[in-house]
């Protein structure tokens, strides 16, 4: 009850922060001068918390590399954020991040282009009511989800590793998950069953593969400061937004069972602005508050708790070690 009155009222955390801050202010005192020398890669960025986050980083002089699936919509964003800051320098690429072999084709564009990467936001969300596969025959929310971030982040690390050795500047990547990674318990968390479920529910399908990302934040927390790479990884929960996910799909709060049938309407009525949905995205990338800072999660611009399976080490490791395993598989076993 005490953590609910606190959301709803808005009251600021320790990092002077809370649950009504927006992303223009937790990014109003970074300065110009540094923020022009960074460059951001951020999927999902057409719409919702996503378009907010590319808006507002792009108003702090941050160079933007967008890959969208739809390449109209991603011209339409470009042009209205221009049209607030001029100044702004903004890439365009196309991206399926179900698609194993479209990340890899992004990823070859983006480093031919010898650009720093700074910040890498993976935002990007799937949420499916049907069962449906992937070009790479995965259940296409945890393709999409998680398995894509993956391997997006795998191909670009080496360059943020490098880009943080020679500018001094510390890297940041940033998983966007989900308060409901709560909900998925032990037993219904097994990787070959993500891949190709028996059953399918689109909540935890969903669910599973926010769990999913951050137990890769926490893994390549782990890998990076046993290397001494100067890039921290985090993962953040924004909040009930009303972006497309929850329009569209109201079995994303209702299907898993909750005794609470109107959960929806009560919900609805919590529901953040987009700006306020985006804040700890742009407080985790580019506050300086949060430098030196990995392997957390983080809430309404604050470090929260998540699930104890979340925090599992174990767990983490496992799920990457199948995640690299199978990816290898499928990009470099020979054809047959």
């Amino acid at each position: 009850m005490k953590a609910t009155l606190k959301y709803l009222v808005g009251i600021a955390g320790p990092s002077g922060y809370g649950s009504k801050t927006t992303a223009e202010q937790v990014t109003q005192h970074c300065s110009v001068s540094f923020t022009s020398q960074l460059t951001a890669i951020i999927t999902g960025a057409t719409s919702g918390i996503g378009a907010e986050t590319a808006r507002v980083l792009a108003k702090r002089g941050v160079r933007l590399v967008i890959p969208a699936r739809d390449l109209k919509k991603a011209a339409i964003l470009k042009e209205a954020i221009q049209k607030q800051s001029p100044w702004a320098e903004i890439i365009l690429f196309e991206i399926e991040l179900s698609s194993f072999a479209s990340i890899q084709r992004f990823c070859a564009q983006f480093l031919s282009l010898g650009l720093p990467l700074h910040i890498l936001i993976n935002n990007a969300g799937k949420f499916s009511q049907k069962f449906e596969f992937s070009d790479d025959k995965i259940e296409l929310t945890f393709a999409t989800n998680y398995l894509g971030h993956f391997l997006l982040t795998e191909m670009l690390l080496d360059n943020m590793v490098e880009t943080a050795e020679q500018a001094g500047i510390e890297g940041r990547i940033v998983n966007v998950s989900s308060v409901v990674h709560n909900w998925v318990k032990r037993d219904h968390f097994c990787f070959s069953q993500m891949l190709n479920p028996k059953s399918y529910n689109g909540t935890r399908a969903y669910a599973q593969s926010k769990l999913a990302n951050i137990l890769h934040a926490k893994e390549l927390s782990r890998q990076l400061k046993a290397r001494n790479a100067n890039v921290a990884i985090n993962v953040v929960h924004p909040g009930i937004v009303k972006t497309g996910i929850t329009r569209d799909h109201k079995g994303f709060i209702t299907g898993m069972h909750f005794p609470f049938y109107s959960l929806y309407f009560m919900a609805s009525k919590l529901l953040k602005s987009t700006s306020q949905g985006s804040a700890s995205t742009c407080y985790v990338a580019l506050n300086p508050q949060t430098k030196g800072v990995s392997g957390k999660y983080f809430a309404d611009c604050n470090v929260c708790h998540c699930s104890a399976l979340a925090n599992d080490e174990i767990e983490a490791h496992i799920i990457w070690k199948h995640t690299r395993a199978l990816i290898h598989r499928r990009l470099f076993s020979p054809l047959k």
